[in-house]
């Protein structure tokens, strides 16, 4: 496991890591997840294995520290993030992130343009949502205050998060997961999708098939970003079809 202090106050992201050659492959996970869990069959999948691979928690995630007083904002985890990759003497990297981490990749890119080559998007948030509780993921999230979440609503999001994505939300410190929710529902300025359209490196969005095209294709498509459909799975396209998302990729960044 490696680290790197990424505050003034001290916390550090933790990631583990895979020798191999450049470029350097950098896996961003989603909301309440864990990029080796997430990332690590991928990361050795043939068609994707022999590169230098950084499996990276988010502050806030998985082995990285809890933090209560970091905001959270996308802005403020694409910062600490780009502080570990330059701690790991990393630049020009293929970023390879999923669902929230897409997010913060793509800001990552927009504000730290010399550590991103390459971007695969894994059927990230580009858009503003609105909280509704009960819905899955950010959205039932974001619907409570801090206050009624810390109190009690954590358990109900629980609840109806059910057992795949509980085993890795309960790494997630309380108020990183309400904070990066709520950030993630309201986007940036401009949004994610604006950024993605205005970036200049080569860029992939995949997205699961069964969910049908993705709302916006044609001018992401226009803009020069891959949009790829992923047959056989859902919102976890690396987890339900391994072969699929490691074929995507692979062309994505060939």
């Amino acid at each position: 496991m490696h680290s790197a202090t990424v505050t003034t106050e001290g916390d550090q992201i933790r990631w583990a890591e895979l020798p191999g050659k450049d470029p350097v492959r950098v896996y961003v996970h989603g909301l309440g997840a864990t990029s080796p869990l997430y990332f690590a069959q991928s990361a050795v999948h043939p068609l994707l294995a022999g590169h230098r691979s950084l499996l990276i928690d988010l502050l806030g995630h998985g082995h990285s520290d809890r933090p209560t007083s970091f905001s959270y904002t996308l802005e403020d985890h694409a910062d600490t993030l780009a502080a570990a990759l330059r701690a790991a003497g990393v630049t020009a990297a293929d970023v390879v992130a999923h669902s929230m981490g897409g997010a913060v990749a793509v800001v990552l890119a927009a504000r730290h343009p010399e550590l991103v080559a390459r971007l695969v998007l894994v059927d990230a948030n580009l858009d503003p949502l609105t909280p509704e509780r009960g819905a899955y993921g950010s959205r039932d999230i974001a619907s409570y205050s801090e206050e009624e979440f810390l109190a009690g609503g954590w358990q109900e999001v629980r609840d109806r998060a059910g057992d795949a994505w509980w085993a890795t939300m309960r790494l997630t410190g309380r108020e990183a997961l309400y904070r990066s929710a709520v950030h993630l529902v309201r986007a940036t300025t401009p949004t994610m999708r604006e950024l993605l359209l205005d970036l200049p490196m080569p860029r992939a969005f995949l997205h699961p098939e069964p969910d049908g095209p993705f709302p916006g294709a044609d001018e992401l498509e226009a803009a020069g970003v891959r949009v790829v459909a992923v047959p056989d799975c859902g919102h976890c396209i690396m987890l339900d079809n391994p072969e699929g998302f490691a074929r995507a990729t692979a062309e994505a960044l060939a």
